[in-house]
């Protein structure tokens, strides 16, 4: 079974897609499209990460999808993480329809303070988040590297996903190559971190990037988490600023010497915890 951990929907009016670089995928992206895309990878189910991030309703509408969905087999959500009320929202989320493919929660790091993660009141939302049973999912820069990796050695039974493998700078030639390098090693060291093949065709030049653009990145990223660590989003539609949902799978794959098993299927299912049993069944 081939799985796609990192997809999303939106409409023309998400508020995340107001800049212009965006304008390119500023409209809406369906089920029905999306179907379509995964259907011409071969792609026979997917992880499903909510879009918005700045309230829980988005998180509600993908759990929505996924329950009349069987080919959604996971919904990565969002919740304020500071929240008193935290386990309450997750809870009703859970009781919800589609409540049951709810495997993960995220932050995006990236738009907040370097000890973002280091706060007293986040660490104790994400170990809520763990003791809930479910994965933490973090997009972060790389300078805000080593809070992931204090994160994932104080919390070691936490299951910790970290999105775009830690988002190297990759136009940054051999200095961004190797500031990633330098800021991954602890938290590849981490074994309760895997390392999420999302996003990279955007890291990279999205007129003119190639495969070999790539290779250094993953190619490091299997030598120090192994291929039973990583797993692959095509982070469609965000993808299309650089390449179709195939041309982003194929680019993965061919690094890794065709659809390794862990990478695109194994690595998700056990991180998340995912119902594979029948993708295929009605909707």
């Amino acid at each position: 079974m081939i799985i796609d951990a990192h997809v999303q929907l939106w409409s023309a009016d998400n508020p995340r897609l107001a800049a212009a670089e965006y304008t390119p995928v500023r409209r809406d992206h369906g089920v029905g499209e999306l179907k379509a895309e995964l259907s011409e990878s071969e792609v026979d189910a997917c992880v499903l990460v909510e879009a918005e991030g700045t309230t829980s309703a988005d998180t509600t509408r993908c759990l929505e999808v996924a329950a009349w969905t069987p080919w959604v087999v996971g919904v990565v959500g969002w919740a304020p993480l500071t929240d008193p009320d935290l386990g309450e929202i997750v809870g009703k989320h859970r009781a919800q329809p589609g409540g049951q493919r709810l495997v993960a929660l995220h932050e995006r790091v990236y738009e907040l303070s370097e000890d973002f993660l280091d706060r007293p009141a986040v660490r104790a939302g994400l170990a809520m988040v763990a003791e809930l049973g479910l994965a933490i999912e973090l997009a972060v820069r790389a300078e805000q590297l080593p809070s992931v990796a204090r994160l994932a050695q104080a919390m070691p039974h936490a299951r910790i996903v970290l999105q775009q493998a830690g988002s190297p700078w990759v136009t940054g030639g051999v200095e961004g190559l190797t500031e990633w390098q330098r800021e991954i090693a602890p938290v590849a060291a981490c074994d309760n971190v895997r390392a999420k093949l999302n996003g990279l065709v955007t890291l990279a030049h999205w007129d003119r990037w190639s495969v070999d653009d790539l290779r250094p990145y993953v190619d490091h990223a299997v030598q120090v988490f192994g291929a039973r660590r990583l797993l692959f989003g095509s982070d469609w539609p965000m993808c299309r600023l650089a390449a179709t949902h195939a041309e982003s799978l194929r680019a993965i794959a061919s690094l890794l010497g065709g659809l390794h098993p862990d990478v695109f299927g194994a690595t998700a299912v056990g991180t998340y915890q995912l119902d594979v049993s029948d993708p295929t069944r009605p909707a």
